[in-house]
């Protein structure tokens, strides 16, 4: 009877599955940064579905945005206040009407890169 080798997969192996949309794949990067925060060390875990890249990648992203001038100080200001309340802007509520409008937009550019590289299906 052949011996089996135990080999483990390596991220690149593991099947991924892209982000519904910019936003689900902001929250993830803010979640991912919290962590960071607090020291959590991320290993790969078999049998789990991977994301088709690292939190660095998104903020990449958005920081390249910022750099090209696509968005402004602005937007990321509202991703980092809302991301880190865990909820996107209320448009219905009078003074969130500003950020949501701000919200949308960066999330559009947002979108439109992270499709590109494939992060968002």
């Amino acid at each position: 009877m052949p011996r089996f080798r135990f080999v483990p997969r390596t991220s690149s192996q593991a099947p991924t599955a892209p982000f519904v949309d910019a936003e689900q794949a902001w929250f993830w990067f803010i979640r991912c940064q919290r962590a960071r925060d607090d020291g959590v060390r991320f290993e790969d875990v078999l049998g789990r579905m991977a994301r088709p890249c690292d939190p660095d990648d998104i903020y990449r992203a958005a920081v390249g945005l910022k750099r090209r001038g696509r968005i402004g100080g602005e937007h990321l200001n509202v991703l980092a206040t809302f991301g880190l309340c865990g909820r996107p802007p209320d448009r219905r509520c009078p003074d969130e009407e500003r950020p949501a409008l701000l919200w949308d937009e960066a999330l559009d550019s947002l979108t439109t890169v992270l499709k590109a590289k494939g992060i968002v299906g």
